[in-house]
């Protein structure tokens, strides 16, 4: 094994919905924390400002990632 072994890590986002494709969007912003192996949404909230937000919501998403 290399010295260089990967590791699965937790991690939770929160990540208002914007306009266009919800699974571009969360897998975006989880590739930034590493390679997304699991992803879910957990929980649902309206944004606290549903006309500055599009579709007016706030995600939260679990996911275990690949750094």
């Amino acid at each position: 094994m290399s010295s260089s072994a990967l590791s699965l890590r937790p991690v939770t986002l929160r990540l208002p919905r914007g306009s266009g494709s919800l699974r571009a969007q969360i897998e975006t912003a989880l590739a930034a924390e590493g390679q997304p192996l699991r992803w879910a949404i957990t929980a649902v909230e309206p944004a606290a400002d549903p006309e500055a937000a599009s579709g007016g919501a706030l995600l939260t998403i679990e996911a275990v990632v690949l750094a």
